[in-house]
């Protein structure tokens, strides 16, 4: 895994694969550093000068001038002021989005590095760091960072690819139909996993089928000689995976599977154990994450791992070692006596459902309770809150906190309905006053359950928790 020489680009090189001009500067300036920010922007950063929804990049060249940087990418040359350095590089292009996705496809066939892509409506980054785990074993691995998953967070990870990993895995967001195909068209990923398909984003589709077809996506480009690793129990995914050219390799939860799990054992705040069958043998697998959907995710990792060559030893160890991401089902075990799980950071009605199934399961606490937020984005929003409503009484709360709109009073009524005592259930339309409902009912060996879509800024409870415990 020793490290290879960075992929060199100078200002010439940029302008012909960005398909721009070079409009001042020296041609032959070396290249190391890109940024859409100039208030991050590092001294030597490349600028472009990004037209998005809310704000045009062109109204801040200046300030990544004054800021260190070494060029600036721009569709409109008059947006450089006048007095600028002679040294300063300044590159033309049609349009400064397009352009950063050209070079960033540049850099990333320049590399040489074998892509992985993960795409899917749950599970995503956390696959792409299990994985990226996994790999690590044997390869200098890369994997893009946060929610860097979109047409220009995607970019601006491929760039990284100039220090030549051997492996690179990134996640593909999207919301819209032909995202994915953009996305898919600037990674070229050797190796594309596919989770599952849900109900997330479907505010966006008419039907579950509509969200599938656009996940699809991912699959366009496939060669004979690549592999897309797909979730065998989501029948949705596998029909879309027959027609493909690609090796399939699939992995499920109690079904026939390339990489299947079977006998498995919830353990609650502790995770699950499994054995899972693999075609390179079979090993005892303990995944120390909450709920079967991040078993899901560990055993699309083991797929990818394996095709790699990674002994499954070497897996089961990695796999048992793995922290949650923050705010991704992170346990804290509070001075208090309060076990807090935050998973603040997003929800939809899967993820939740097996959230409440992992904390059902834990008996390491004298009464479980949740603060659940709206979660957004939905087509059906009512009934989709009311299953989640059911499933939480389900659960055996000892008292639910709903917060947001007419969705979470929705899934607040429908526990009640399920059989959750009215007293032991309480809708609140913001996260400081969910924050106050809970706090005041909280004691020593409590299980609390914190989760809810970003908007409505569950973390707002989490936060007030732990510091009430400080």
């Amino acid at each position: 895994m020793s490290a290879a020489a960075t992929v060199l680009l100078t200002a010439a090189q940029a302008a012909q694969a960005m398909t721009g001009t070079l409009a001042a500067g020296p041609a032959g300036l070396a290249l190391d550093g890109f940024s859409i920010d100039s208030r991050t922007l590092r001294a030597g950063d490349l600028y472009f000068a990004i037209n998005g929804e809310r704000l045009d990049g062109h109204g801040f060249v200046q300030a990544a001038i004054d800021a260190g940087a070494s060029g600036v990418v721009v569709s409109n040359a008059s947006s450089v002021p006048a007095g600028a350095s002679a040294g300063l590089v300044v590159l033309r292009v049609d349009d400064t989005t397009r352009a950063l996705q050209r070079l960033a496809r540049h850099i990333r066939r320049e590399s040489g590095a074998r892509v992985v892509a993960i795409t899917g409506s749950a599970g995503k980054t956390t696959t792409k760091e299990i994985t990226a785990e996994l790999l690590g074993a044997r390869f200098r691995v890369f994997r893009n960072h946060g929610n860097f998953n979109n047409h220009i967070g995607l970019p601006l990870s491929l760039l990284e690819l100039r220090h030549r990993p051997e492996i690179a895995i990134v996640e593909l967001g999207m919301n819209h139909p032909g995202e994915i195909r953009v996305l898919v068209d600037l990674a070229e990923p050797d190796v594309r996993v596919w989770t599952l398909v849900a109900d997330v984003h479907s505010a966006f589709f008419p039907s579950l089928d509509a969200i599938a077809d656009a996940k699809a996506e991912i699959l366009e480009g496939a060669a004979p000689g690549s592999l897309v690793v797909a979730n065998a129990a989501d029948p949705l995914v596998m029909a879309r995976v027959a027609s493909t050219p690609a090796r399939v390799m699939t992995f499920g939860i109690d079904v026939p599977a390339d990489v299947a799990a079977t006998g498995v054992a919830d353990e609650g705040l502790a995770g699950m154990r499994a054995t899972i069958t693999t075609p390179a043998g079979v090993v005892t697998l303990r995944v120390p994450l909450l709920g079967r959907g991040h078993l899901a995710n560990a055993l699309a990792a083991t797929a990818v791992a394996t095709h790699y060559g990674v002994p499954l030893e070497e897996i089961a160890e990695r796999v048992a070692a793995l922290k949650p991401a923050s705010r991704r089902g992170e346990v804290w075990r509070l001075r208090n006596g309060v076990t807090l799980v935050d998973d603040s950071y997003n929800s939809n009605p899967q993820a939740l459902q097996r959230t409440l199934e992992a904390v059902a399961a834990e008996q390491g606490c004298t009464r479980r309770l949740a603060v659940l937020g709206e979660m957004l984005e939905l087509g059906q929003p009512m009934a989709l809150h009311e299953a989640c409503g059911r499933a939480a009484a389900r659960a055996g709360l000892a008292h639910l906190v709903t917060v947001g709109g007419a969705p979470a009073l929705a899934m607040a009524n429908a526990a009640i309905a399920a059989g959750m005592p009215p007293s032991a259930v309480s809708y609140v339309t913001t996260s400081d006053a969910a924050a106050d409902a809970i706090s005041g009912i909280l004691r020593a060996g409590d299980l609390l359950l914190v989760k809810g879509s970003r908007g409505i800024h569950t973390e707002f409870v989490a936060d007030r928790v732990k510091a009430a415990a400080a």
